[in-house]
């Protein structure tokens, strides 16, 4: 039976990426969105995955979810975490609204969503968590000290709750991607951007598809081994 995966943030971006190569692998997918149903709606007339909608800084709202989607998909078996926001600004101009909700988004986000699986991980001696730190978290970023603080956070929590998934069939992964070409980095002016470019090694922003590749290795069935790891796919940009 195909395992049901949930990818937080799965319409757009890298998190559509994600989506459409787990659902092409076999995977039963449910997409979680924030706010945009146009976008969500045409995502899943395109792709033909389930978009389901919830607040992932809720932990109500990340508990009824995942209720919702093991009633009409199946026990939710692996979820990846990449739901995500920015809110930057330098320390001088950060008021503590832009740090809660980049916190509460980027790293609550990661608790509420693996607490609301994990008795059912548990109890079926089988899970796979994947979450969406960033290279910005790994090597810090001017004016992103919330940013980078959830992203660093995540790559704590990953360590942390692989020790505790490890016996019980339960591996716990992150990958830290690098400058990925999205519509958010495409916003940048190209002045910018080709600053951004020159500093990385291979010469060239990422593509979503990469990050895709490598949250299906970690995944997969066959990757009982590897956990409490960070995968960096930042094309040489931080070598950690």
């Amino acid at each position: 039976m195909a395992r049901v995966v949930v990818v937080t943030g799965g319409t757009r971006g890298i998190g559509e990426a994600i989506s459409l190569a787990l659902k092409n692998a076999g995977y039963k997918v449910a997409a979680n969105y924030a706010g945009n149903d146009e976008r969500a709606k045409a995502f899943t007339d395109r792709t033909g995955i389930a978009a389901y909608k919830w607040d992932v800084s809720s932990f109500d709202d990340c508990a009824a979810g995942i209720k919702k989607v093991e009633a009409e998909l199946g026990p939710v078996e692996v979820i990846v975490n990449n739901a995500g926001i920015t809110r930057d600004a330098t320390m001088k101009k950060m008021n503590r609204q832009a740090w809660d909700e980049v916190l509460d988004t980027n790293l609550g986000g990661c608790y509420n969503m693996c607490k609301a699986a994990w008795d059912g991980m548990l109890s079926r001696g089988f899970g796979r968590i994947v979450n969406i730190g960033s290279i910005n978290g790994q090597a810090g970023q001017y004016g992103q000290v919330n940013y980078a603080a959830a992203k660093s956070g995540i790559h704590g929590f990953t360590k942390a709750l692989g020790q505790e998934g490890a016996a019980k069939g339960i591996t716990v992964n992150a990958i830290a991607p690098g400058y990925i070409d999205t519509d958010m980095v495409a916003a940048v002016p190209a002045e910018v951007l080709a600053k951004i470019v020159a500093r990385i090694p291979v010469g060239r922003l990422g593509q979503a598809s990469e990050i895709a590749r490598g949250v299906l290795f970690l995944v997969a069935d066959e990757g009982g081994f590897i956990t409490g790891s960070t995968m960096s796919i930042n094309g040489g940009q931080h070598m950690y």
